[in-house]
């Protein structure tokens, strides 16, 4: 056990999938594992352990934001040797390429500060998926039909940015996507040494301010799980 999460000594797999919200790590769950328990309720932050295609994964939510990841993903590195870690989550569009729905898979992720800033000082670090996992994700989409888009995202420490300019900006250099974990994630791997990447659905979009309603959101974020778990194991 740790301070934020619960679970016993073999009760976390080597392979994480990490999304933000606890319910939808327990839908996730529940849907795609076979045999899925409960390993984790502290603060809300559902975890649960369970079976793909006979392989062990955890499915523990992350929270909101860099900091808040930064602290499950340290304690699934450290405490439980956690080996492959992956976000699934919503990311909001920034590209006119982009549509409501579409899956964005994160070569690289921009980003103002992180929790690292302090560790890199003056070095402007640039946090990059695992090649193995992007590859192998993407050979998964194709596998199914599905033309996910390959590049950088920008992970915010804001939800509510009052930076338009920012935001041309992102958009005027190829970014996908917004979002706000993503960054520390691939920082934490690097300088653990793990494989990290993130999967993300565009849930609504900057430019054309369209929105998924939130019964339609779940629905639309089964191929972004599969992705991930046909990417761990490939």
């Amino acid at each position: 056990m740790t301070i934020h999460i619960g679970a016993q000594p073999g009760e976390i797999a080597e392979t994480v999938l990490l999304p933000g919200d606890p319910l939808r790590a327990k839908w996730a769950a529940e849907t795609f594992l076979d045999d899925a328990k409960c390993v984790n309720q502290v603060r809300g932050m559902l975890g649960f352990t369970g079976f793909w295609r006979g392989n062990p994964v955890t499915i523990q939510g992350s929270g909101m934001g860099m900091p808040s990841l930064s602290i499950y993903v340290n304690e699934l590195i450290k405490d439980y040797d956690a080996k492959t870690l992956i976000r699934i989550g919503s990311a909001g569009g920034m590209s006119p390429k982009v549509k409501l729905r579409d899956v964005v898979i994160a070569m690289t992720a921009s980003t103002l500060s992180t929790p690292s800033l302090g560790m890199f000082k003056e070095i402007n670090f640039a946090p990059c998926a695992d090649y193995g996992l992007l590859e192998a994700a993407v050979a998964s989409a194709r596998g199914r039909g599905i033309d996910a888009h390959v590049g950088g995202i920008y992970s915010s420490d804001v939800f509510y940015d009052e930076r338009p300019d920012l935001s041309e900006q992102m958009t005027r250099h190829g970014i996908l996507a917004v979002e706000m974990e993503t960054a520390e994630l691939y920082n934490l791997a690097a300088r653990h040494n793990r494989r990290a990447l993130a999967v993300c659905t565009i849930s609504d979009h900057l430019l054309t301010h369209e929105a998924l309603p939130s019964e339609d959101r779940e629905r639309s974020f089964g191929d972004m799980v599969e992705i991930a778990l046909e990417a761990a194991f490939a």
